[in-house]
């Protein structure tokens, strides 16, 4: 058997005994191919640098390796998201809008006594337009005796303009609105869900809202937790 030895410094050497083959692979000579000129010869290429010469097995472990690294922020990804919480913010129950008061003080005779007459007269040089599409709250902020007549007689101004009218200040506005959205969930849509009643947020959410949508949701949901999804208090779980 002849080899043939392609070698950048000797190129074209050639091995005429089989038996020197075993000493041309030491060398670091690789076989490539087999030669179409010269029969039952092979060629080989060489030789090869040390740090280029890499063990099959620490390749092929290195590779695997490779395809079974998962990134951590994927992998605690993929458990919140195989959890099957379904997360509720309550601030998304907030009401859309603009907010405006309604201050009864601002009619009252020297800031104590509401007269009737005056006060009639009053509401009708008022632009009740101001009003238009808002949610409004009728209140005194005054420590005066108002009749409850009054009040009447603002909502009768208001209610063809307002976009709804709640007596209180400006809190208890966003909180009995806030809890009439809570009210109108559809409870089929939670059916069999495990909720998470999320905690944390921009705006400050009574604790009447949390009651609410835990007495609205309990009968349908199999668990209600508090907080986050990566971080939970349980509250309920259907046994």
């Amino acid at each position: 058997m002849i080899v043939i030895v392609e070698n950048p410094a000797n190129a074209g050497f050639f091995v005429s005994s089989s038996v020197l083959t075993h000493k041309v692979k030491k060398l670091g000579f690789i076989i490539t191919a087999c030669s179409s000129t010269q029969k039952n010869s092979v060629t080989l290429l060489g030789p090869t640098p040390i740090t280029n010469r890499v063990d099959n097995s620490t390749n092929f472990a290195a590779s695997k390796r490779k395809q079974n690294k998962v990134p951590m922020e994927n992998s605690i990804v993929n458990k919140v998201a195989e959890s099957a919480l379904l997360s509720v913010d309550l601030e998304s129950f907030y009401p859309s809008g603009e907010p405006a008061v309604f201050d009864v003080k601002n009619y009252l005779f020297r800031g104590l006594i509401l007269k009737e007459k005056d006060f009639r007269m009053a509401l009708t040089t008022i632009d009740w337009e101001a009003y238009r599409d808002k949610h409004v709250a009728v209140t005194c902020s005054a420590d005066a005796i108002v009749p409850v007549w009054a009040y009447m007689l603002v909502t009768v101004r208001l209610q063809p303009v307002a976009r709804s009218i709640v007596f209180g200040d400006e809190q208890n506005l966003v909180q009995t609105l806030l809890l009439q959205n809570i009210n109108n969930i559809n409870p089929a849509e939670y059916m069999d869900k495990r909720i998470v009643i999320k905690g944390c947020g921009d705006k400050e959410v009574a604790e009447a809202a949390y009651v609410a949508i835990c007495n609205k949701l309990l009968p349908v949901v199999k668990s209600i937790m508090y907080g986050e999804p990566c971080s939970t208090v349980p509250v309920y779980k259907k046994r």
